[in-house]
């Protein structure tokens, strides 16, 4: 799988992992469910950082707001503590509040001492606005569809018009669901490094694959308008980080970003959140001091590049997959894949 496979289109020199998405990191799970009828082009994407108990067994981790026009919930408290402690939901804007209040039901079946015996629950639900394609202010993702999203995780999963990336637009194409992975040794062994993108951002005309500047040879989606939408970046990782080390690998997903043509412009949400499966935190501890790993810092760089390579190549396979959708008002944005054939001489993307 993958974009060198499917078009020939290589980004960066790491090797990918065998499914090249998030989920080539052991344990981590993503889910869909998608609402796509005439004007709702809308859904939720779940992302689980483990198979157990998330709330017993919480994950190190950090966030990064590369430009904060954006709605998203639960950044404090991975900041302030280091941890993730539910699933991470991906959805649009409006659907913020109904996300949450369905995302603290689920956790409270999960764990009949939340808000009892121990303290209430952190819930992480990220956001994109969809409105230009999507009848946004019809409140159509319901309380349900979190549920649904979340028992539909699994290793393998669609990319492009799926889930919460339905209405999504990018870069003057059509926007949505875009993961990739990278694969990398250290003291002799391998570990993965994983993204998934909801690609929302960007001006029509500065796609750039490759570092070559794709958008500017494609004359009809040449619209001046400013960038005004948003992106939502989760990296996963199995190697042994503090929460210090992953805020690091977060600020270069802007780095991978700009590789496609971001200025993250004013009017533009840009988040990052990064976790590590290596080094859980267990909710009741008998003991006052645990111990917990940490990568030697001069070894960052290998996975500072795996991070920018898996954000870059997650953001170009989010437009790949996505199809020419015809959205709320009549509104059509034509997906990529319309103008391989017209402009694949001209790419030369090998």
């Amino acid at each position: 799988m993958g974009l060198e496979k499917d078009c020939g289109i290589v980004i960066g020199k790491l090797k990918s992992g065998k499914k090249n998405l998030i989920t080539d990191v052991s344990g981590v799970k993503v889910g869909h469910v998608t609402l796509n009828e005439e004007g709702i082009k809308t859904g939720v994407t779940a992302i689980l950082p483990h198979e157990g108990n998330i709330f017993k067994e919480k994950v190190m981790s950090a966030s990064y707001v590369l430009n904060g026009f954006g709605k998203s919930m639960g950044l404090i408290q991975i900041d302030e503590l280091g941890t993730i402690e539910t699933p991470i939901i991906m959805t649009n804007t409006l659907s913020v509040g109904t996300a949450a209040t369905a995302l603290v039901k689920y956790m409270l079946r999960q764990n009949d001492d939340i808000g009892k015996t121990t303290g209430t629950v952190n819930c992480v639900i990220t956001e994109c606005n969809d409105g230009s394609l999507n009848d946004i202010r019809g409140l159509h993702v319901r309380e349900e569809h979190i549920f649904q999203a979340i028992n539909n995780c699994g290793d393998g999963f669609e990319e492009g018009c799926v889930g919460s990336g339905t209405g999504m637009t990018c870069l003057g194409f059509k926007g949505g669901i875009g993961s990739s992975s990278r694969v990398i040794e250290l003291d002799n062994k391998e570990y993965t490094v994983g993204a998934i993108v909801m690609s929302n951002f960007g001006t029509s005309g500065d796609l750039m694959i490759a570092g070559k500047k794709i958008g500017e040879r494609i004359s009809d989606i040449q619209k001046n308008e400013k960038d005004k939408g948003s992106i939502i970046i989760i990296i996963a990782t199995d190697i042994p980080l503090n929460e210090r080390q992953l805020k690091r690998v977060a600020k270069r997903s802007a780095i991978g970003l700009g590789r496609t043509g971001s200025i993250m412009g004013n009017g533009s949400g840009d988040i990052c959140i990064a976790f590590t499966t290596a080094n859980k935190l267990k909710h009741y501890s008998k003991k006052e001091i645990i111990d917990t790993k940490l990568i030697y810092e001069d070894s960052l760089d290998i996975i500072f590049r795996a991070a920018i390579e898996s954000v870059e190549e997650s953001v170009i396979s989010s437009l790949y997959h996505a199809e020419t959708t015809v959205g709320y008002n009549g509104k059509v944005v034509n997906g990529l894949k319309k103008y391989l054939g017209r402009y694949e001489n001209g790419f030369n993307f090998v």
